[in-house]
């Protein structure tokens, strides 16, 4: 009986586990104390026959030995792991880890987005790469507008028996527009941020590609005022309450009338200076009235509704807001340039 009892123990022992230093002690009290398992079986020692104590006192002495081994394993295992949790770990970084900023790019697109959210926008984006149809076709953009020639225009994918079907970057983010106008009817007011691509010669002031903030609200009796009022009020936002603007007229294909926008200098306060050609005015955006032939080529009725539509680029207003002379400066990622706007947000 009393070797069945042993049998059992040693089988219980060489499987015991533990996580911690406390597990590990109350492992050792449990069988090697005084009052443990082990020391209890030394009482029941006494009882056995004469015959079978040889029997009965090695396997006792084994479970002691089997116990103490593996209560010693198990507190080097657990030493070990708290010494590789206190070891350096040599592939982290040097201290002080640097923390990064948001992009000035970012800064600034989301503050224009939020200026128009407090007015009632919502947000909508689109896909970068798109068909003709969306980017040229429903925005009423002629079959040879020159914006849709190699010149101007990043193909991915032509197809010489349907135009609309090209695969292109697109030049601008008005095509988003044209996809939100064939899911949704009016009332719709939305604004459309994003990266935009030209086949552009990269420089100071130009580059390949860059970023856009596009507006559209259309709905029933909107007007050329409603247009101007909201303008207003974002320059006024973005740069400051004493802003002016200015209508200049002109033409995009799917906005008639259409109009270029200008701000007062806010950097002479419209005196005159090297930064606005002596003009006291700094271009910032075009906006029109939605062309009736953009809302039927996107299924709204044009006799029920009307709309209007505007576009920024980000780079041009984060220039106006920092002075950044530079656009490559945007994308090279000096961090000693994105170090500057740390406390632009």
């Amino acid at each position: 009986m009393l070797l069945e009892k042993i049998e059992a123990m040693l089988k219980e022992v060489s499987t015991i586990t533990a996580s911690n230093a406390e597990e590990i002690e109350q492992l050792r009290l449990k069988y090697l104390s005084k009052k443990g398992e082990i020391n209890a079986l030394m009482q029941d020692f006494r009882n056995v026959a004469a015959d079978e104590k040889k029997t009965v006192g090695m396997k006792i002495n084994e479970l002691k030995q089997l116990a103490t081994t593996r209560i010693n394993e198990l507190k080097e295992q657990c030493e070990m792991k708290e010494e590789e949790a206190d070891a350096p770990d040599l592939t982290r970084t040097p201290y002080p880890i640097t923390l990064g900023t948001r992009h000035p790019l970012t800064i600034v697109k989301n503050e224009i987005i939020d200026i128009f959210q407090r007015m009632g926008f919502t947000l909508a984006e689109g896909p970068e790469i798109d068909d003709d149809l969306h980017v040229f076709t429903k925005l009423n953009f002629a079959a040879d507008h020159p914006a849709r020639d190699m010149q101007d225009t990043f193909f991915v994918e032509t197809n010489p028996n349907d135009v609309a079907k090209n695969v292109i970057l697109r030049s601008h983010t008005s095509n988003d527009q044209a996809h939100y106008m064939e899911t949704h009817q009016p009332p719709i007011r939305v604004i459309c941020p994003g990266r935009v691509y030209r086949n552009e010669a990269i420089s100071a002031r130009a580059h390949c590609f860059f970023h856009q903030v596009e507006g559209l609200y259309v709905d029933k009796n909107v007007s050329f005022t409603d247009l101007k009022q909201v303008l207003l009020s974002f320059a006024r936002e973005m740069f400051g309450p004493d802003t002016k603007i200015r209508l200049r007229p002109s033409y995009f294909p799917f906005t008639e009338p259409s109009a270029e926008m200008d701000i007062s200098c806010h950097i002479c306060g419209g005196k005159g200076c090297g930064f606005c050609k002596h003009t006291g005015w700094v271009e910032i955006l075009g906006c029109g009235m939605v062309d009736p032939n953009v809302l039927e080529a996107c299924g709204i009725d044009s006799t029920i509704y009307t709309g209007y539509a505007f576009g920024m680029g980000v780079e041009r207003i984060t220039n106006l807001k920092y002075r950044v002379a530079d656009l490559r400066m945007f994308s090279e990622n000096d961090v000693r340039f994105l170090r500057e706007f740390e406390a632009a947000y």
